[in-house]
């Protein structure tokens, strides 16, 4: 084989050896430069992006020692609301109980105040339990047999109006209604004299047996000496068409603090609220006086139904629009966008609000009959009626309070034969009242409570001022409560 081709280069003079040499120089002293650069490029890299991630990491430290301060400071916040809350809600129960004590309910009065939280180390409230069950000491029975019940009809606002005429309309008028000025006084008149107004259930202690039956026997109401106890009740709170025009409110309705008031119409035509018949007229006293009132009783409101409620016109004839009386077809044809449903909502929503301000309601039988002439076929017909048209707006009742002056019997008791007071305790009614001109009339026997009421009416005002009998003479002075606008009483 023949050797490779030989390429013979000259030797390199020492100037180009040299100039070589100076480049390799450059040349690393180049690469020796770029990898500084690098260098530092990558660690100013490292520290930029050790700066950001700082910046990154206080202020997200700011922000959320910012939120741990604003949440602690939310949470400090919501401490001290609640604390005001439950100091306030503590200081509502206090007073509370002084209401209750106040109304001869110290019972109730300490119950609550031992439901506070701590209450044994708090002072105050133990010194006040202390004073509630002092007082509570003082108090003594009554003779439950000494119970009177007074009744209204709906108050008269103006005299000039509703006693204006020589019609059979007017004598009634006169006879049956008291103004507001004679209400107002009498409420006066029998609280200076030392009566508590009871509701009519505190009366009796009721049971119920295992058969289902229901068992009364007498209570035994607590009261300061010489204080006297007395029940309430109004009729016909319904506001009949006859009404209308007569100066007597047109119905009930709510305030702005959805407390019971009364709409009056003026005679311009124009509509007011305000404390016009009985019941927002009896908070208001018993409000500044919660002493007339034992456990903060009401009065016993007893409703018809026929014209419908409260004013209202709930009863179903309005929606059918059959079998209208001429007064009912009148008023149909004066509010031709009548709603019915709307209507019957309304009147359960007043309804709810009077009963919370603790007034009970009652039947005075759906057509206002005479029940004690009524057969009994009658009497079913017309309870009937009042439990479908007129008991689901008021929650039902227990209590019948008897129309025109009637009973189911005479003084004596129930008899067990007595076929209409058969009926109507099959239909849970357990109250019964009539009309006694006495000053006391009870029975309270195992199946049944009956209390006989006296009409505060003109009639009877003006015969205990201008009469030979005075009848009202334990409750309060007729002669200072007789309205000067009361000229004449003629019969009926």
């Amino acid at each position: 084989m023949s050797e490779g081709r030989r390429t013979n280069k000259p030797p390199m003079s020492e100037e180009e050896r040299q100039k070589r040499i100076e480049r390799i120089k450059r040349e690393r002293r180049r690469q020796r430069r770029k990898k500084a650069m690098m260098m530092r490029a990558a660690v100013l890299g490292v520290l930029v992006l050790i700066l950001v991630g700082a910046i990154v990491l206080v202020s997200f430290q700011v922000k959320r020692s910012k939120a741990k301060k604003a949440e602690e400071q939310a949470r400090q916040e919501q401490l001290i609301q609640e604390e005001e809350a439950k100091n306030q809600a503590r200081k509502d129960a206090v007073a509370q109980a002084d209401t209750m004590a106040l109304g001869y309910d110290y019972d109730g009065a300490i119950e609550l105040l031992k439901s506070l939280e701590n209450y044994d180390q708090d002072a105050d409230i133990i010194a006040q339990i202390a004073n509630y069950e002092a007082a509570k000491s003082t108090l003594v029975a009554v003779n439950m047999d000494e119970v009177t019940h007074v009744f209204y009809h709906s108050l008269v606002v103006d005299p000039a109006k509703g006693f204006a005429g020589e019609d059979s309309t007017s004598a009634g008028f006169k006879q049956w209604m008291t103004t507001v000025d004679e209400f107002n006084k009498i409420t006066q008149a029998m609280y200076d004299n030392g009566y508590v107004l009871v509701d009519l259930h505190d009366l009796a202690n009721e049971t119920t047996g295992e058969d289902g039956a229901v068992h009364f026997t007498t209570n035994q109401i607590m009261l300061p000496e010489g204080k006297k106890p007395f029940v309430l009740s109004l009729d016909d709170l319904s506001y009949y068409h006859s009404y209308d025009g007569r100066g007597i409110a047109s119905k009930i309705v709510l305030d702005e603090n959805g407390k019971p008031t009364c709409e009056y119409i003026q005679d311009d035509g124009t509509t007011v609220t305000g404390a016009y018949d009985c019941v927002p007229l009896l908070d208001q006293f018993l409000e500044e006086h919660p002493d007339g009132a034992y456990h903060g009783a009401r009065g016993t409101i007893a409703l018809t139904g026929y014209n419908g409620i409260l004013g209202y016109r709930t009863d179903i004839a309005y929606k059918t629009r059959e079998n209208l009386t001429e007064d009912q077809q009148l008023w149909l044809d004066a509010h031709p966008d009548f709603d019915w449903d709307a209507e019957c909502a309304e009147a359960k929503k007043v309804a709810e609000a009077i009963i919370a301000d603790g007034w009970k309601f009652a039947s005075h039988t759906w057509g206002h009959m005479h029940i004690g002439d009524a057969s009994l076929e009658n009497i079913k017909a017309d309870n009937e009626k009042w439990q479908s048209y007129v008991a689901p707006l008021v929650g039902g009742t227990d209590t019948i309070i008897f129309a025109h002056g009637q009973d189911l019997a005479d003084w004596h008791d129930y008899a067990a034969d007595n076929e209409k007071f058969a009926y109507l305790k099959e239909q849970g009614f357990n109250y019964f009242c009539n009309v006694d001109s006495s000053q006391y009339f009870l029975q309270i026997r195992d199946n049944y409570v009956r209390q006989g009421r006296r009409n505060l009416d003109g009639y009877r005002l003006w015969n205990d001022v201008h009469g030979e009998k005075n009848r009202t003479s334990d409750l309060f002075d007729a002669s200072q409560i007789l309205d000067p606008s009361r000229t004449d009483m003629p019969s009926l």
